[in-house]
């Protein structure tokens, strides 16, 4: 069970998050920049593309804020700042080592119920501006959301069924002698997936899309916009350390203190995910659709069920 929690991880997490917010963010530009204008050896050059997401966020502070007629801008504000909030609360249960700011009973739900959250959020924003575009976005992430959710709850709960435990703390300690991603590969790769998809992110961006003129997104500006889209890679922050409690030790491992453990496996996870948005392509929503019901709820099942039978067999 991860250890009671002393005042300092509230205070701790939210700037943790920012900056690995900003460092994969970075990465990113960096990978587009390579992408488009060809490897570079020099590294002022590259500290200069690693530096764009920055200077994109103090050019979005002082930009004038634009609005469209009729807009219901205190809607449009509370779906706004609902996503960098929901990420910020799912992250209350995440251990930073063995220790979480709450270790909750009911973590692993509490996390999911954050995630519900977001829909909320980015529907919200969709609705606000009295836009075709951004309200096609808000809605094509409920349809995203109806598919994603069913095999991302399983997942996650998949690794609760393995440590018998709702507890993340206790899901972290059933995984002294073998991570679950070693014996729930299935679960895992499909909980990857999943965060992508919340997030709108990668190859699952369509709510965000550039066929909508940035969907959701598209009548934002200035703070706003920074809030969402920065939001949004918070959530991916979230999302991608939540898999190190679930499916990859926590802060178990050889020499290396718990914390340093945490932090080392979310930015293996968190790296993974962003070269994974250059080499998958983007997904038609009918076609990613039609694959979450038709594949991966039938597998993360099956996962679930051999899960079901190892803890039966170990307890007889």
């Amino acid at each position: 069970m991860a250890d009671p929690a002393p005042l300092w991880p509230v205070f701790v997490l939210p700037p943790l998050l920012v900056g690995a917010a900003l460092v994969a963010a970075g990465l990113d530009a960096v990978l587009h920049a390579s992408a488009a204008r060809g490897r570079t050896a020099s590294p002022r050059q590259l500290l200069g593309r690693a530096m764009a997401p920055p200077r994109e966020a103090l050019r979005l502070l002082v930009r004038q804020p634009r609005r469209t007629a009729a807009a219901d801008t205190a809607l449009t504000r509370v779906g706004v700042v609902l996503v960098p909030v929901a990420a910020m609360m799912a992250a209350v249960v995440l251990p930073l080592g063995f220790t979480s700011v709450s270790d909750l009973g009911v973590g692993v739900v509490w996390f999911n119920a954050m995630e519900a959250l977001a829909w909320a959020a980015v529907w919200l924003t969709g609705w606000g501006p009295n836009s075709v575009l951004s309200l096609v976005g808000g809605y094509r992430f409920l349809a995203q959301g109806l598919a994603y959710e069913l095999p991302h709850m399983l997942a996650i709960t998949t690794a609760a069924l393995g440590a018998e435990s709702l507890r993340v703390g206790e899901v972290v300690d059933a995984q002294r002698g073998l991570w679950f991603a070693v014996w729930m590969p299935v679960a895992f790769v499909v909980y990857l997936a999943s965060a992508l998809a919340m997030s709108f992110w990668g190859p699952f961006d369509q709510p965000a899309g550039r066929d909508l003129a940035g969907g959701a997104a598209a009548e934002l500006s200035g703070v706003d916009r920074l809030v969402l889209l920065g939001g949004r890679w918070v959530l991916l922050v979230v999302t991608a350390a939540f898999s190190v409690p679930l499916f990859l030790g926590g802060g178990h491992g050889p020499l290396l203190p718990g914390w340093l453990w945490t932090l080392v496996k979310t930015a293996a996870v968190l790296g993974l995910l962003v070269v994974g948005r250059r080499s998958l392509p983007s997904l038609r929503m009918d076609r990613y659709l039609e694959a979450a019901w038709l594949v991966l709820v039938p597998a993360v099942l099956l996962q679930a069920l051999v899960v079901a039978v190892v803890v039966l067999r170990q307890g007889a």
